[in-house]
């Protein structure tokens, strides 16, 4: 059983004013208490893998394995990065009406002078929305900006978590680096790190293949 979730502010999800890992985590303990599901193999991709680290290091006892998709328990890159594709994403215009394929070539237009990588364009247009005539992004831009520092930087934790974790990363990508290496061993020592070569940040996307071949022989056998 596969069970796909929105973090909060993101997809279908409700929008929230709070956006802390904390509470990230918080949803992901509610929604398996709601479905009865009482130990779950957890896989996050960037912030939806910090979201996974941080649930596995609070309640170890939900977590039979985790498996943290281009991301590390450390601070992530630079926060103008991140603020600037959020500011490319406030700023595009869109006329009412438009055809949805019209919709999204003129924001992939508009993005394009900031988001340079095709592959990160077309993940952050997957949130362009049309309701009535109009388009909206579908993520809470405002949220996201307010607690941007919380997104970038990981909770502190002192007890690891002792089950098996696999840190799978892009070769073309720097979220998981080997100055990262110290945190995630002291943190996840049954960690092992792989990359899947000629993949950036957004592994699952750029190199589906090779990326549920890595997930699938973690998993264990059935």
């Amino acid at each position: 059983q596969v069970v796909t979730l929105d973090a909060r502010n993101h997809g279908d999800s409700p929008h929230s004013p709070l956006m802390t890992y904390e509470a990230m985590s918080l949803d992901v303990q509610h929604l398996l208490t709601r479905l009865g599901i009482t130990k779950c193999i957890l896989l996050g991709h960037s912030m939806g893998g910090k979201t996974a680290m941080t649930l596995a290091l609070q309640r170890p006892d939900l977590v039979e394995r985790l498996i943290s998709v281009d991301i590390s328990p450390v601070s992530t890159a630079t926060v103008s990065e991140f603020s600037a594709y959020i500011s490319a994403m406030k700023s595009v215009k869109i006329p009412d009406g438009l055809p949805r394929s019209a919709a999204r070539q003129l924001a992939d237009d508009q993005l394009r002078p900031v988001v340079q990588l095709p592959h990160l364009r077309q993940f952050l247009l997957t949130n362009l929305m049309e309701v009535e005539g109009r388009y909206i992004w579908r993520v809470n831009l405002e949220a996201i900006t307010h607690h941007l520092a919380d997104i970038m930087n990981f909770p502190v934790f002192h007890k690891p978590y002792p089950g098996p974790a696999l840190f799978l990363g892009g070769s073309n990508s720097s979220y998981i680096s080997s100055k990262d290496y110290p945190e995630i061993q002291r943190l996840f020592p049954r960690a092992d790190v792989q990359y899947i070569e000629g993949a950036g940040h957004i592994v699952h996307q750029e190199k589906f293949e090779e990326f549920i071949t890595a997930v699938l022989n973690f998993l264990p056998p059935p």
